[in-house]
């Protein structure tokens, strides 16, 4: 009796063993889908950020070769304005280049 006792206990004990290894895998295997699923959904947030990250720059770069364009347009305009219009008198009112001889 002693052994049958001792062998159903120690069968016992073996099938609540391998029950809880049984367990021990499902919850590791459950972890790892939803780590992978994480891992997943992560990439795919990090890619989508990039993905803005380049339109922003891109937008960036147009808007300055725009304002640059602008820019030398302008200038260019100025210079031609410039060219044409009148130079001041130098020697008006007894000032030659522009100074005074110190005479009044």
């Amino acid at each position: 009796q002693e052994r049958r006792e001792r062998q159903r206990k120690v069968s016992k004990e073996m099938v609540e063993k391998a029950t809880r290894e049984l367990e021990k895998m499902q919850l590791q295997e459950k972890a790892d889908i939803k780590y992978k699923e994480w891992l997943k959904k992560k990439r795919a947030e990090e890619a989508e950020k990039k993905k803005q990250e380049k339109e922003k720059e891109k937008e960036r770069e147009t808007e300055l070769q725009e304002k640059r364009a602008r820019s030398e347009k302008i200038f260019k305009e100025w210079l031609q304005n410039a060219r044409n219009k009148p130079q001041p008198a130098l020697n008006v009112y007894g000032f030659p280049h522009g100074k005074s001889t110190g005479l009044y």
